[in-house]
């Protein structure tokens, strides 16, 4: 260790001293009454000294007044060189200042609220529209405006999004608006992954219900597909009486209201009757004219037999 940084750290005996010239000068810079004890110095280099006064003033808890008093060299005369308040070990500090676009999460946005996003995004790649030309890889590039041109079809002059009115059919911006190209941006392959992270971690494989659930959502009736990529891992529920109707879920999520998990038992049928009480048996009133023993004859016929 040299001997400079000892000196240093050692605090000037004279600088040490004055702390009624530092008490002064905090009380003249400060309103009255706010300047409490002295709690202690620091050394901040050869011949200068900081003092510090407890601030009384209120909502300012925990700082402290600083006055920083140094000499000239072989001089005996302490001079005053700056008086700030600093924030002590305790003190009440705001939290750091943090940008809105870090701020926001999500739900925060409310009706009529705006969101605009940067322009260097990374969730957003051009699209068709977002160019004056189409990107190399679209349907609609160089190769075929060439083509529509052979085809004597109109080719408009600006972007989909720009255009006053619809664009003419059998345009390229016709072209990309039949083939839903007609969007400034799309997603780029971060803007996918991120979103697929954020689904996986709502409604993923490695949540309590789907950990607990009988079957996975790949197997289930009340998923419906999505297109895209994403279509791959992730689908929408439809089962009104989930967790996760109308959501994103993953194809490895699952709940306990999986179509094919509990399927409800038809009702037994009943054994049939040995003895049906349920059929009425019709009796009639009078029995049948040949239902007896003697031969049933007319009136006429018993008068010629001599009955009576």
């Amino acid at each position: 260790m040299s001997a400079a940084t000892t000196r240093s750290r050692t605090p000037d005996r004279l600088c040490a001293e004055a702390v009624d010239l530092a008490r002064a000068a905090a009380e003249e810079a400060a309103a009255p009454g706010v300047v409490g004890e002295h709690v202690g110095l620091e050394s901040e280099g050869d011949r200068v000294v900081t003092h510090f006064f407890e601030c009384k003033e209120l909502g300012y808890r925990g700082w402290r007044w600083a006055v920083t008093v140094a000499r000239a060299s072989r001089a005996k005369l302490v001079t005053l060189d700056e008086v700030v308040l600093l924030p002590g070990p305790d003190a009440l500090l705001a939290p750091e200042w943090v940008p809105w676009s870090e701020r926001l999460r999500p739900g925060d946005m409310g009706p009529g609220d705006l969101l605009p996003t940067d322009a260097e995004d990374l969730r957003l790649e051009p699209g068709y529209s977002g160019e004056e030309e189409p990107v190399p890889s679209s349907a609609v590039s160089e190769e075929m405006a060439e083509l529509v041109e052979a085809e004597d079809a109109e080719v408009t002059a600006a972007a989909p999004a720009n255009l006053p009115v619809a664009p003419t059919r059998g345009s390229i911006a016709a072209v990309a608006e039949e083939l839903g190209m007609r969007r400034a941006r799309v997603l780029s392959r971060y803007g996918l992954h991120v979103a697929a992270d954020r689904w996986e971690e709502s409604y993923g494989a490695k949540t309590p219900m789907a950990q607990a659930a009988p079957a996975s959502c790949v197997s289930c009736g009340f998923l419906q597909p999505i297109g895209g990529s994403l279509g791959q891992a992730f689908g929408v529920c439809a089962n009104e009486f989930s967790p996760a109707d109308g959501r994103v879920v993953s194809l490895a999520y699952g709940c306990g209201g999986h179509s094919e998990a509990a399927v409800m038992p038809k009702p037994p049928q009943p054994a049939p009757p040995v003895i049906d009480e349920t059929r009425v048996d019709p009796f009639p009133l009078r029995p049948a004219p040949d239902s007896g023993s003697v031969p049933a004859v007319s009136d006429g016929e018993a008068a010629d037999l001599g009955h009576s």
